[in-house]
C-alpha cells in the first residue's frame, strides 16, 4: 500500500544510522500533498501536531553524555510534515555531538525543525521526572465494550449514521480500537482515539464501526486525524469539534496530532500504551 504521490524519503529503506549531527536527514512532505491525496481541506482546522521523544541524547563539552525526553509542538497549519524515520534518524545524530548546553540544543534543534516544518516549532526538553507523571485515561465514555458486528476494515464513511435523537449534546468519546497501517511500509499504526463535541448527537454504533474500518486503511497520522475530523464535520451538524490521536511510539517517538474547530494547543497526556 505505497503512496506514490511523493518521495517518502528513508521511510521503508535500509538505513545507515549516523550518530553525529547532521540535519540533512530531516526529510519534509509537503501537507498539501497528503491531503490533496485524501481529499481533506484543513483551510480552517486548527490544532497542532504533538511529537514526544523518548529516546533522545548529546554529549556535554566534558564528554559526559546526557539524555532528556523532547516534546515538539507543530502547528496544523504549517506547509510540512516530516516523515517520522527521517526525525528518528536526525535526533540519533545528536548522540555522539558534543554541545555546551541544554539551551544549545533546544536552539539547534528549534532551527532545523522550523526549517523542516516551514513554520515555526516550539521545542522543550523535559527532565526524565517531568515524563513520569503524565499518564492519564481519556476524557468522557469508552465505546469499546459495545456488543458489535464488524465487517468493515477499509474507511468506509457511510458508517457514520444520524442519531434517532434530535436533542443538541455535548460529550466526550474515546476507543482503543483503531489500527490504521504506514502509507509506504504498510506497518501497522496503533492510536487510541479522543472526540470532544456539540451539537446533533452522533451515533455510537455508527462512530465505532466507523473507527474499525481504518483497520486497513493507509496513512499518514497526521492526514489520518484530519480525515476523521473532515467526515465527521461533513456528516453532523456540530458547533464544535475536537479530535486527538495519541498514537503508539514507534523507534522511541510518538505522533499525536489534534484537529479542532476551536482549540490550538493538544493537550499534553500520555496514556499507558505510549
Amino acid at each position: 500500500m505505497a503512496v506514490s504521490s511523493f518521495n517518502a524519503g528513508e521511510l521503508g529503506k535500509k538505513s545507515a544510522y549516523v550518530d553525529t549531527y547532521m540535519p540533512s536527514l530531516l526529510h519534509a512532505i509537503p501537507r498539501d500533498l497528503t491531503r490533496n491525496e485524501a481529499g481533506v481541506d484543513a483551510t480552517h482546522m486548527l490544532g497542532e501536531d504533538l511529537w514526544n521523544g523518548y529516546e533522545f541524547s548529546w554529549i556535554n563539552t566534558d564528554g559526559k553524555p546526557l539524555v532528556s525526553g523532547l516534546r515538539i509542538r507543530i502547528s496544523a497549519q504549517s506547509q510540512a510534515l516530516v516523515e517520522s524515520k527521517s526525525m528518528k534518524l536526525y535526533l540519533m545524530s545528536f548522540a555522539n555531538t558534543r554541545f555546551e548546553s541544554r539551551a544549545e540544543v533546544m536552539r539547534t534543534i528549534d532551527q532545523d525543525l522550523s526549517v523542516a516544518f516551514r513554520a515555526p516549532v516550539m521545542v522543550e526538553l523535559l527532565d526524565l521526572t517531568q515524563m513520569e507523571s503524565v499518564q492519564a485515561s481519556m476524557p468522557g465514555r469508552c465505546l469499546d465494550h459495545r456488543d458489535l458486528r464488524f465487517n468493515a476494515y477499509e474507511r468506509t464513511p457511510e458508517l457514520l449514521v444520524a442519531s434517532a435523537s434530535d436533542v443538541l449534546v455535548r460529550e466526550s468519546l474515546h476507543t482503543h480500537l483503531f489500527r490504521s497501517l504506514c502509507p509506504v511500509t504498510g506497518q501497522p499504526d496503533w492510536a487510541s482515539i479522543a472526540i470532544n463535541y456539540a451539537g446533533q448527537a452522533i451515533d455510537e454504533d455508527g462512530l465505532l464501526r466507523y473507527l474499525v474500518s481504518y483497520r486497513n486503511h493507509p496513512g499518514f497520522h497526521e492526514t489520518t486525524i484530519e480525515t476523521i475530523f473532515s467526515d465527521l464535520m461533513a456528516t453532523y451538524e456540530l458547533n464544535s469539534l475536537s479530535i486527538y490521536g495519541r498514537f503508539q511510539r514507534r523507534g522511541g517517538l510518538d505522533i499525536n496530532p489534534f484537529r479542532s474547530t476551536d482549540e490550538t494547543d493538544a493537550p499534553t497526556y500520555r496514556m499507558s500504551r505510549q
